[in-house]
């Protein structure tokens, strides 16, 4: 994601890509080239993100986020954002397509959910080298539907070797193959099914939403969500 970002950036000559840093794991800190950034862009690893946002914040210098997995951790970022009077703004999904996907996901769950002969679930195809299972954008459209589906208390995200309990969500996920990102929703009856998914075709759009929350988050303070790019911006 990091060298699609690059290459995109390139590509559109409207910004400047001023310090590149981690290109491993246990790579360097370039901290004299960002230094000379507005926005700081990352896509890195769950195991080192926290510390790169620690990093970044210390530097004064706003931040999109766009590493998954470590939403264990956002009221430490939350605080660590307010403290040094930073901006930052993440996202499970920086896919435009992806954001419109989400708000179709919630409508249809609110109308499904009236209509007690229909159950859900999820299914998410991604790439061998994916870090993380489930993917940050699964666990998001879960969060969706049972914000919308009163029957469903609870996400389950691993192998079930029994019955599955009626209150909960299955989302499972699948690793292989070079695929950029799929998830898909169906909703299922007795009568007839109906499937709703998203798949992306490469990470250029991926790159294009980060670019464009790096546009939103420039000059400003606070913790927010690449949903509020549609919305308007207003603070959480």
């Amino acid at each position: 994601m990091g060298q699609e970002v690059e290459r995109v950036i390139k590509d559109s000559n409207l910004h400047q890509v001023v310090s590149i840093s981690l290109k491993t794991i246990n790579g360097d800190w370039d901290n004299k080239g960002l230094k000379q950034a507005d926005v700081v862009i990352d896509f890195t690893n769950p195991k080192v993100v926290l510390g790169n946002i620690k990093k970044v914040a210390a530097l004064g210098k706003n931040m999109v986020v766009g590493t998954t997995g470590w939403y264990d951790q956002i009221n430490v970022v939350k605080r660590i954002v307010k403290q040094k009077k930073i901006g930052l703004i993440y996202a499970q999904n920086f896919s435009i397509g992806a954001n419109i996907f989400f708000k179709i996901i919630k409508d249809a769950s609110g109308l499904f959910a009236g209509f007690e002969d229909y159950d859900v679930y999820g299914l998410e195809v991604h790439h061998s080298g994916k870090k993380d299972s489930p993917s940050g954008t699964a666990v998001r459209i879960a969060r969706e539907i049972l914000d919308k589906f009163p029957s469903k208390k609870k996400l389950q995200t691993e192998k079930l070797d029994r019955q599955i309990a009626k209150d909960e969500l299955h989302f499972a996920s699948v690793r292989g193959g070079r695929n950029p990102g799929f998830h898909q929703v169906t909703f299922d009856s007795q009568a007839d099914s109906i499937t709703l998914s998203h798949q992306a075709h490469n990470r250029t759009g991926f790159a294009r939403g980060a670019i464009l929350a790096a546009e939103f988050i420039k000059g400003k303070k606070g913790f927010y969500k690449f949903d509020q790019v549609f919305e308007g911006g207003d603070k959480r």
